[in-house]
């Protein structure tokens, strides 16, 4: 280990004194380009002086030229060449950095046929899956989060605000490589709100490299929007009309200015979504607090409007050759009003009945501010250094108002005028978070095969949580003492991390890593100073990437890392918000945090992957587990830890061209899947096999029309000792290129089938709390109505036949390094 660091110290002292040339080939829409020719040609007669390949990232460094008169040539198979003006390399002039430049994907223009090069909508990589979105018919008019469920091996809770990968919750997701720290249930409330139009790419990250946090278990979500680097000024813009049971809509506007030193953008985004579901309960329990056995039997019917916005603003400046900075702001608001009716019997043995009627109403305001700053110097001997900060604030009112009757069929209410039973009653929550980020990111070019990255990053976030819910008793509110919690939050984490690199021959990539991170987490009561929460973990993550070229048309992955869930500061908040009068949803402060050690093999031939991960999940974290309160009167639903969870996944996406006008695609991501759980009244271990099906298939039809349709469908599988029923969906769209640049019209509709409905079960496996054997069948907006969409995008300005090329290719990479 010392002859490790001290190898790396070695390599931040070494320096190049000869002449060089650098820079870096992007594509129009910001993407990356590896493996390049880059040739320094003699500027008298053209011959080759030297040449080399761009790397990765579409980096280029030429080392030890001799003095004189040059000009620099780049080609690449599907790209335009590009030459640069003569340039001089003397004592004085030792250095020559190109910086970014921009080149041209190779295209032809037939007619009205736009013969293109497209990227696959499935790309594997050695660190997770790449989707390619942006050419679906079905993305305009999409939320991220629909767009989302759509992704292989990706399964949304819709009822409880999760997500989870692979049959896996520990999830984080990021916009633009920059993980999105705020509660999961707003988080998926932020997706739902975000409109898919200006989405390019979304990438599955199961062992991601070094430089990302080591947070998340199941791996990272990274949704790359749309970034137009044409030079002037440029836009586009998107108005979506819909209706399901309700109506929806959205509309979205884009622009950028882009000169040779300096790029401003910006963006601005409004949906709005009025949705309906209904759900049916019926559970057989145990209950002391009603005497004993009793069957329940409940509806309830949700309606929920949400109005978002989202507003983005940032540059980009290029100050010299060596030097770039840059900034952005964005800002996001959410206003979720809902109101849910719910109607139940409880049937108590042997004969006695109550009835409850209830009605919750709730508006859920969030807010959130995400600011970014950096700076990339490039330093001699083909040295790159970055700095970041970023600031992330988040605000959270959750109020709500309940109204409540139970009674028998003589019209007697049931309890003691108590809080458990009083007929009204309200919640508050209050949540705001406030985290800091400092980041620095060193690459160094030792040699044409080896390249070193280090970095350093440190975490800084404080909150506050507030919540409880109050009882009417003899007009006057009297607050439940059980479900009062007020915490304050302070988390510091402190990374590092090196990865070395290697190009070891044209045909093999190797990069290994290790990193290092140490937390400290605290929460405390500012009422009473108690100490809640008071955690220190330090630990080493490595990271194994390998990757051979076998021949041209087939390539082998091996990757290897191991990363780590902490819980989130909801699932350790002692909070209680209202469920029914018997039950509450709650933190849990004794949980463990997840560390998952992630093994893959990857084969991609011809436009076909396959891969076999294997993961082992100590004290995975599960949500929405149910365990009582030991008076028997209150049933806790929070989060757990499980034992352990193994997982063995094998992922294939198979394209298949009929012709040149009919296209599809079909995926499969399952495996068996093994946990333990401890939490519930009897430990129980369960073994199964889960998987998920998704397809697509693509029609180019004359008159510039294209149609898709699409669908997915996840299997039984198991949140904790919850069984959740298999479900899916088929899709379908139709889009219209008009003429003469004038935009696009596309008709999009969601489950035409009309087949979205959730069902989840306890008590299938082992016993329960209460002894709880239930079904809860959750019929969403669609189950009654597919959903229809209408949305009309255009380009304007710049060169739209060249952006229109542009942006058939694959994101923002250095976005995606950079803002990590």
């Amino acid at each position: 280990m010392k002859l490790f660091f001290a190898s790396l110290l070695v390599f931040f002292l070494t320096q190049n004194s000869h002449a060089q040339i650098t820079g870096t080939f992007i594509t129009a829409n910001g993407t990356s380009i590896p493996f390049a020719n880059v040739l320094l040609l003699n500027n008298q007669d053209s011959t080759l002086a030297k040449g080399v390949l761009t790397d990765e990232f579409g980096n280029f460094s030429i080392s030890h030229a001799a003095y004189g008169n040059y000009l620099l040539r780049f080609s690449s198979i599907g790209y335009q060449p590009w030459y640069s003006e003569t340039f001089v390399l003397s004592v004085s002039q030792s250095v020559k950095n190109f910086g970014k430049r921009i080149v041209r994907e190779n295209a032809q223009q037939l007619g009205e046929v736009l013969v293109r090069s497209e990227k696959p909508l499935f790309e594997q990589r050695a660190d997770g899956t790449v989707i390619n979105i942006e050419n679906s018919v079905l993305t305009k008019g999409s939320s991220a989060l629909a767009v989302l469920e759509r992704a292989p091996g990706v399964m949304i809770d819709h009822r409880n605000n999760g997500i989870t990968l692979n049959g896996k919750d520990g999830v984080m997701v990021m916009i633009n490589g920059k993980i999105i720290r705020m509660p999961l249930a707003q988080l998926v409330g932020l997706l739902d709100g975000l409109s898919a139009n200006d989405i390019e790419k979304i990438e599955l990250l199961t062992t991601p490299p070094s430089r990302y946090d080591a947070d998340g278990s199941a791996g990272l979500i990274n949704i790359v929007m749309k970034k137009n680097n044409t030079r002037g000024t440029n836009g586009s813009m998107a108005l979506t009309a819909g209706y399901g049971r309700a109506e929806k809509g959205t509309g979205s506007l884009n622009f950028s200015r882009n000169s040779e030193k300096t790029d401003l953008y910006g963006s601005y985004q409004f949906s709005r979504n009025r949705t309906y579901s209904d759900m049916y309960i019926v559970s057989d329990q145990n209950m002391p607090v009603f005497g004993g056995d009793l069957t329940v039997k409940a509806w309830d019917t949700a309606k929920v409007l949400q109005n978002s916005h989202s507003l983005t603003l940032g540059f980009d400046s290029r100050l010299n050759q060596k030097i770039s900075v840059g900034a952005s702001v964005n800002y996001n608001k959410s206003n979720a009003s809902s109101s849910n009716f719910t109607h139940a019997e409880y049937l108590l043995f042997p004969d006695s009945l109550l009835l409850l009627r209830a009605q919750i109403s709730g508006v859920n305001r969030w807010k959130n501010v995400i600011s970014s700053a950096y700076l990339e110097q490039q330093l001699k001997g083909g040295e790159k250094l970055t700095l970041n900060t970023d600031y992330l604030y988040f605000a959270n009112d959750n109020p709500s108002q309940i109204e409540s009757f139970l009674q028998n069929t003589n019209g007697t209410k049931a309890g003691n005028n108590d809080s458990l039973f009083a007929p009204r009653q309200k919640g508050f929550a209050n949540t705001s978070i406030q985290v800091g980020v400092a980041k620095m990111d060193y690459v160094k070019k030792i040699n044409k095969k080896l390249t070193l990255e280090a970095g350093l990053k440190g975490t800084f976030t404080k909150g506050r949580s507030l919540s409880g819910i109050e009882s009417l008793i003899d007009g006057q509110w009297v607050r439940r003492g059980e479900t009062s919690n007020h915490i304050d939050i302070r988390e510091n984490i402190a990374a590092l991390y090196a990865s070395l690199n290697s190009q070891l021959n044209p045909s093999v990539n190797l990069s290994v890593g290790l990193r290092y991170e140490y937390s400290h987490s605290r929460m405390n009561d500012p009422k009473t100073t108690e100490n809640t929460v008071n955690r220190k973990l330090s630990t080493l993550f490595p990271n194994i990437l390998f990757s051979k070229k076998l021949n041209e048309n087939s390539e082998l992955m091996l990757s290897y890392s191991k990363r780590i869930s902490r819980p989130a500061y909801n699932d350790l908040a002692s909070y209680v918000s209202y469920s029914d009068p018997t039950a509450v949803y709650t933190g849990n402060p004794t949980l463990k945090s997840t560390v998952t050690h992630n093994l893959k093999a990857g084969y991609n031939y011809r436009g076909y992957s396959f891969s076999l991960l294997f993961s082992r999940d100590n004290n995975p974290i599960v949500r929405y587990q149910i365990t009582e309160r030991p008076a028997g009167n209150l049933l806790y639903i929070s989060p757990q830890n499980l034992a352990y969870q193994n997982n063995l996944t094998f992922q294939t996406s198979v394209p298949v061209s009929i012709n040149n006008w009919w296209n599809m695609n079909y995926g499969f991501t399952g495996g068996l899947r093994q946990f333990k759980v401890e939490h519930t009244r009897k430990p129980v271990e369960k073994t199964y096999l889960g998987y998920s099906l998704n397809f697509s298939q693509t029609f180019k039809l004359p008159k510039n029309f294209d149609i898709e349709i699409s669908g997915w469908y996840n299997s039984l599988a198991y949140n904790g000792s919850v069984k959740i029923d298999g479900f899916g969906t088929l899709n379908g769209g139709i889009k219209k290129e008009l003429k003469n640049n004038a935009g696009s019209l596309q008709l999009s509709i969601a489950d035409i089938l009309k087949s979205f409905q959730i069902n989840t079960r306890y008590g299938t496996i082992t016993e329960e709390a209460f002894d709880i054997k239930n079904h809860v069948q959750i019929n969403t907006e669609s189950r009654k109505t597919p959903i229809f969409k209408l949305t009309y995008s255009r380009s304007f300005g710049g060169n739209i036949k060249n952006r229109k090329t542009a942006n058939s290719s694959s994101a923002d990479e250095r976005d995606r390094i950079r803002k990590d």
